[in-house]
């Protein structure tokens, strides 16, 4: 997401194209998932849909957060404040799999359930995967290609 915006873009619009097609990648990787994997589940499409959109946008701002906190790491001129930082990001990749599985469970309760933590890593691991595929198939859609 970071980089520059696409020219149909104009700073009233909210939702932008790759949002969609995010949301769209997402919700079948999610399906797979489902198929695939007995702990994942969703009740019904609609609840597997929701799903997908609370998973594009809490990892949209884990990347925010993680690339701050890279950034930080590479701009920091003292040894303690790059040491500081990567225990942050120590912190943030696995903490943001927890939050990802209690959001799920407070949003939607016994209706999805992503698994555990394994499951939950392993999905994330694929969507952003799915999700830099996709952008890179079809760059005239405007997404810039994952760092």
């Amino acid at each position: 997401m970071s980089g520059s915006t696409p020219a149909h873009y104009t700073p009233g619009m909210r939702i932008r194209p790759t949002d969609l097609v995010d949301v769209f990648v997402y919700l079948v990787v999610l399906g797979v998932f489902i198929q695939l994997f007995p702990a994942v589940l969703s009740e019904s499409f609609l609840i597997a849909l929701l799903t997908a959109v609370l998973l594009k946008a809490v990892l949209e701002v884990v990347l925010l957060v993680k690339r701050r906190i890279v950034g930080r790491i590479r701009n920091g001129r003292e040894r303690w404040i790059r040491v500081l930082n990567v225990l942050a990001l120590i912190l943030v990749l696995p903490g943001s799999k927890f939050v990802v599985l209690e959001l799920v469970d407070w949003a939607f309760g016994d209706a999805a359930s992503l698994g555990g933590f394994v499951p939950v890593t392993l999905l994330i691991v694929v969507l952003m995967l799915a999700r830099g595929g996709v952008r890179k198939l079809f760059p005239e859609t405007g997404a810039q290609p994952q760092e």
